[in-house]
C-alpha cells in the first residue's frame, strides 16, 4: 500500500538486543490531506530509519503493510514502512508550501475591497 501525508510528530527512537542482534524502531504521526484529514501512527525498523527525510514538516511517500496479530484474545494491529521518500524529491516541504504561505497582494490606500465581510 502507498499514501502521501505530511510528518507531524516524531516519537522517541526504540532501541534494544535481541535474539538477532540489535534492533531500532522510530514510530512516525503522519497526517493525511484532504476534507477529512487522518493522522496515523506508522513504525519504521531497522536501517530504513533515516534521519534526513524525517524532518517535521515533510510530505512523504510511504510504502507500508498492514499487519493484525492476536495476543490473550485481543487484537492488535500495526502499520511498518518498508520504503520512505520525500514527496517531490526534495529535502523540504514541497506539497502544500504555496497555498498556506501565500499572502495576498497589498491594497493601495483608496482601493477598495469588494468582499462582503
Amino acid at each position: 500500500m502507498e499514501l502521501t501525508a505530511k510528518l507531524v510528530q516524531l516519537l522517541p527512537l526504540q532501541t534494544g538486543e535481541g535474539k538477532n542482534g540489535q534492533w531500532k524502531k522510530q514510530d512516525i504521526i503522519v497526517e493525511t490531506s484532504g476534507q477529512y484529514p487522518k493522522k496515523i501512527c506508522i513504525s519504521i525498523w531497522g536501517d530504513k530509519v533515516e534521519e534526513s527525510k524525517l524532518q517535521i514538516g515533510n510530505d512523504l511517500n510511504i510504502s507500508f503493510d498492514v499487519e493484525s496479530r492476536e495476543y490473550n484474545g485481543r487484537w492488535y494491529t500495526d502499520v511498518k514502512a518498508w520504503k520512505i521518500d520525500v514527496a517531490g524529491g526534495g529535502a523540504g516541504p514541497q506539497g502544500d508550501m504555496g497555498h498556506d504561505q501565500q499572502t495576498p497582494p497589498p491594497v493601495e490606500e483608496g482601493e477598495l475591497d469588494d468582499l462582503p465581510f
